[in-house]
Order: C-alpha cells, then sequence, then structure tokens
C-alpha cells in the first residue's frame, strides 16, 4: 500500500474552538478610533488574554476586533468565556454606550484540520457562525458544547432550538449559557418589581469645591436611607446607584440596567452657611418628570430639608405610610451640623476598605460622638471599623478590637434602637464571636425595619452560612444581589462560600473567578478557588491559584484564617483544608 510522505499528511484533532467579536466595531471606531483601539487593547491585555492562558487556551488567529482560541475541553473554553463575559460586565458598568465594549462569543466542539499554527474546517466555522448570533455580552454554545458541559459547571444552558447557519449544509442546535448558580446572563437586566421602584443617584456637587464631594454624597445616602425604611418601596442601594456617579447616562438606561421605574437626580451647592438642593423625580420608562423643587436653607435647617425631600418623593409616589414609618422618618440621628459633616467624611473612609482609611475613619467617628455623644450612628461605625481591625489583625490584640465592636454596636442600639444600622453592626460582631442564633436575631431586626437594606440581607445570608446553614443562606444572598445589582465584590465571595459548604465546587469555582476578576488582590477567594480545584481533581490549576495568593499575600496563614473564620461546625473549614491537601497544598 502507498503511503503519503510525512509532510502531505491532513492532521486532525476534536477541538473546542470559541469565537469572540466585539459588537458594533465598526460604528466604534467611526466615533473614536483611537480612544476604541486603546479601550480594546486594554480589555484583551488585563483581562482577556489572561483568562485564556489560565484556562490553557491557545490564540490561533487575531482579527482587528476579535480573537479564534483553541481548547483542550470544551469545559476550560465555557470556564474562560464566563470568566471574560464577567468581566467585561463589570469593566461596562456605568459606561457610555458610545464607549462600551462588548463581546459576543460562540463555542464549538468539533474535528478541526492543523494546517501549521492556523485550524480550519466545520468545527471552526459553527464557533464563528454561534458568535454571529451571539447577544451582546452573550455566549452561545453547540449541542456538543452543551452534551460535553452539562452537570459539570452549574450553568444555566437555554436551548434556542435549530438554527439555519451560512455555509453549513445542517441546522445548528442552539444553547444559551447564563451566569453560574442560574442568576440571568450578563446582556439581560432585572425586572421590574410590582411596587413603586426607585434609584436615588448621586447629587452633583455644585459648591466648586471637590472637598465638598463628601457632602453632596452623603446627602444622597441618606436620602437613600430614609426611603428605604418606607416598606411599600423597592429602593436600589447606595452602591449600585454611585456606579453612575460623574458618567453621563440616559435616565431610561439606568433605570433598565438597575430593573427600576423611577429615578431621583438632583445638586447641592454649599457656600458657607448656606445651601441649595435642587431635586427632580424622573419617570425612567418615558424620561417624563413627576415631581421637582428646588431648596435655599440655612445649613442648620439641612436636617429639615432632608426630611421635606422624602416626604414629598413618597407623596408623588403615591405610596402611604405605616405609623412606624412616619415615627421613623422624622427621626433625627442629630442636629449638630458639625457632628453630623464628621460622620459623612467617617462613613466615605470606612468605604475605602484600607487600613489607612479605617484609622482616620476612626478617628472621624470618635470627633462625631464628641460634638454629639447622642448620635447613634457614629457607634455604629466603630463597630464597624473594629471588626475590620479584628478580622485583619491589623491590631496588636485583635481579640479586643471585638470587644471594642461590641460595645460600640451596644451603645448605638441604646441610643436608637429603630436604627437598622446598630443592629447589624451588633449582628455582624457576633457572627464573629460566632454567637450564631444571637447574631440573626439582631439581623433580622435590621431587614424587619427596613426591608430595603441590602447589606442587611447579606450579613443575614452569611451568618446563615457560616451557622451551618449554608442552603439557606442563599435567599438572602440573592435578596442583597436585586437591591444592589451593583454589588461590592465580596458578595460573589461569599455565595462561592456557600456553594462550597454545600459541595458545589463548580459552581463555587465560577464566582471565585469572577470575583478575583473584580478584585485582583483578594488571598480569601485565591484560597478558596485553590481548594475548589482540589476537590475537582485540577491540581495544576489549584497550584496556580495558591501562587497567585502568595503573591498577593507573601505573609498569608492558613492557621490564621482558620481560627478566624468564624464557622459553626469545624468541618466546613476542614474541608477547604481537605481540597488544599488533595492539590498536595499546606
Amino acid at each position: 500500500m502507498e503511503h503519503l510522505p510525512e509532510n502531505q499528511r491532513t492532521e486532525r484533532k476534536l477541538a473546542a474552538i470559541l469565537a469572540a467579536d466585539v459588537v458594533g466595531f465598526s460604528r466604534l471606531m467611526s466615533r473614536d478610533e483611537e480612544g476604541t483601539l486603546n479601550r480594546l487593547k486594554a480589555h484583551l491585555g488585563e483581562l482577556v488574554e489572561p483568562h485564556i492562558a489560565a484556562h490553557r487556551g491557545r490564540i490561533v488567529k487575531r482579527t482587528g476586533d476579535g480573537l479564534l482560541v483553541d481548547f483542550a475541553s470544551a469545559v476550560e473554553a465555557v470556564r474562560c468565556a464566563v470568566a471574560i463575559q464577567a468581566g467585561m460586565a463589570d469593566r461596562n458598568r456605568a459606561a457610555q454606550d458610545d464607549r462600551r465594549i462588548e463581546f459576543r462569543i460562540g463555542i464549538n466542539l468539533g474535528d478541526v484540520i492543523i494546517e501549521g499554527e492556523d485550524i480550519y474546517g466545520d468545527g471552526v466555522n459553527i464557533a464563528a457562525r454561534l458568535e454571529a448570533l451571539a447577544d451582546p455580552g452573550g455566549i452561545f454554545v453547540s449541542r456538543a458544547v452543551r452534551d460535553s458541559v452539562r452537570d459539570k459547571l452549574g450553568i444555566v444552558l437555554e436551548d434556542l432550538g435549530e438554527k439555519p447557519v451560512k455555509n453549513i449544509p445542517r441546522p445548528v442546535r442552539v444553547f444559551r449559557i447564563g451566569r453560574a448558580g442560574g442568576l440571568a446572563p450578563a446582556s439581560q437586566p432585572p425586572a421590574v418589581p410590582d411596587k413603586p421602584s426607585i434609584a436615588v443617584l448621586p447629587f452633583a456637587n455644585m459648591s466648586g469645591d471637590a472637598e465638598q464631594e463628601y457632602f453632596s454624597d452623603g446627602i444622597s445616602e441618606d436620602l437613600i436611607t430614609d426611603l428605604s425604611k418606607v416598606s411599600a418601596l423597592f429602593v436600589i442601594a447606595r452602591n449600585s446607584s454611585f456606579t453612575y456617579k460623574g458618567k453621563t447616562a440616559k435616565v431610561q438606561e439606568i433605570g433598565r440596567e438597575l430593573g427600576v421605574r423611577f429615578v431621583l437626580e438632583g445638586s447641592i451647592r454649599k457656600a458657607g452657611n448656606r445651601v441649595r438642593i435642587t431635586a427632580q423625580l424622573v419617570d425612567a420608562t418615558s424620561g417624563g418628570h413627576l415631581w421637582a423643587d428646588r431648596f435655599d436653607r440655612d445649613l442648620t435647617d439641612i436636617f429639615a430639608t432632608q426630611d421635606e425631600v422624602v416626604q414629598q418623593i413618597v407623596g408623588a409616589l403615591a405610596v402611604k405610610l405605616t405609623q412606624r414609618e412616619t415615627q421613623q422618618l422624622r427621626r433625627g440621628g442629630t442636629r449638630n451640623v458639625e457632628a453630623y459633616e464628621c460622620w459623612l467624611r467617617a462613613r466615605e473612609l470606612l468605604g475605602r476598605g484600607s487600613r489607612e482609611a479605617v484609622v482616620q475613619c476612626q478617628t472621624m467617628h470618635r470627633r462625631a460622638i464628641e460634638l454629639d455623644p447622642n448620635f447613634s450612628a457614629p457607634y455604629a461605625g466603630l463597630a464597624f471599623a473594629s471588626v475590620s481591625d479584628y478580622v485583619n489583625a491589623w491590631v496588636d490584640e485583635p481579640a479586643r478590637a471585638l470587644d471594642a465592636a461590641e460595645e460600640w454596636a451596644r451603645r448605638a442600639i441604646e441610643l436608637d434602637d429603630q436604627l437598622p444600622g446598630g443592629h447589624v453592626a451588633l449582628g455582624n460582631v457576633l457572627v464573629w464571636r460566632r454567637r450564631h442564633d444571637d447574631a440573626l436575631v439582631q439581623l433580622n431586626r435590621a431587614v424587619d425595619l427596613d426591608h430595603n437594606y441590602a447589606q442587611g440581607h447579606a450579613l443575614v445570608g452569611m451568618a446563615l452560612m457560616y451557622s451551618g446553614r449554608a442552603a439557606e443562606a442563599l435567599g438572602p444572598f440573592a435578596t442583597a444581589m436585586r437591591l444592589d445589582p451593583h454589588h461590592a465584590n465580596i458578595l460573589l465571595h461569599l455565595v462561592a462560600q456557600a456553594h462550597f459548604s454545600l459541595g458545589h465546587y463548580e459552581i463555587a469555582a465560577t464566582h471565585l473567578v469572577e470575583r478575583i476578576a473584580r478584585n485582583p488582590n483578594t488571598d480569601a477567594s485565591r484560597m478558596l478557588l485553590a481548594a475548589c480545584y482540589g476537590h475537582l481533581g485540577r491540581p495544576e490549576d489549584a497550584r496556580a491559584a495558591w501562587q497567585g495568593l502568595l503573591g498577593v499575600n507573601p505573609d498569608f496563614s492558613l492557621t490564621q484564617r482558620a481560627q478566624v473564620l468564624p464557622y459553626k461546625d469545624s468541618s466546613d473549614f476542614e474541608r477547604i483544608v481537605a481540597g488544599l491537601a488533595k492539590a498536595g497544598l499546606p
């Protein structure tokens, strides 16, 4: 029998092919060629290509706005695609429409022909056709990919039926991939609730002094806090509202992204002892104004003015207050303007999360208390700051920091037991003391006082998770995510922890990869990801995650983490240790 020479043989292999390109690239280039290219280069270099490398993909070719990537398995290709789209969704939040770069991704598993560094064949062509069908921010896969990854990744696979595709003789069965754990696809906005729903955007600082930014932000946060207490309203959390700070996004687009019917926007001008507040309530469906007003007041009247704005908004939305809500909205935290301003500065510093900022926030909280010892909010703030000292071991005697945190939180409740923040502060302390049942009493009290308290719902979930009730924790976590669509990335870690405790290692890993994409400096998520990979029989990936952990925190101590993490049942932490051990890690 005659044989072809070695160099004339056609080499074939089974491969998972990922095709990606930018939606509307020509349109973006026509508007801003240089800016579009710079943004695309940054996305590729900082997010897309690192994920491809991490999931052992090989970039076969690059086009002006896209990539063709070869993976050894469909599972790795899908993991990579989910991580890329999650990272891009985060990067695109609150970006202007004409600056937003969105990828479409198609994945196929099939036979390909290899010629040098290139690949050809129907396996490649189908991936390209799936990419062309995909939604912006979406991932479309073939039936072969669905069959290969089903039940392995904990993702949603929506059957879109058979689709005719160009130059392929038979229709292709198409599936849309959703986010991990059954969350909506990145491109699908949340549904608008049945009751009146509102987002309060950060009021513009018109004072001509950037130093006054804390004041305009503080007023906006207080309006969110007051409206949140009205049970007949659905109020988006501060974290999500503030992603639009300094952006020029249309009200209709904001309403769609956050899943709300109404948007409150305005401005604040503070000069000497005078303050001017303008506010307008807009219907995000039509763009029409429901209510608008301007308030020129002495600074000492700022609290009464805030009450007035809230009352007028509630009236414009035709919402009826309960007797308790009426009393709550009339309560004043302090009437001392200087104490109030110190607290606003302290709250902003606490939100930064760094050790230096926490130290500064403690100084400002103490100053607020000196000015008004009966002002309860700074006591709750000091409790949260002291817990940060304890958890991060930022002080020489962490146990004393936790004692101080409990004292501050209990004092906040003594001064105002209708303040949800005091109950959340105490509940948080009690979780870390491993008094899980007592913590849940306080945290449930907080969300009873404020049904829209996203942080409260998240901490209820955390308390349930640490107390060994991980399945129950997923509900409060989902509520927190809906109230705060642009939620802090720590929530992804907490959801992953719950799934990890339930043995859902693939789902946990997907959340952790997204969390690391959003916060590359996390050591906790890298530790848990390494443990996930150990349980999944992926020792190389586990070791890579561990190396990443040591890169961000060379002094990381598993022993210290075991002492601090407040699991009620030690077997939950032992599950982490077991996962690491399976990968040959400490």
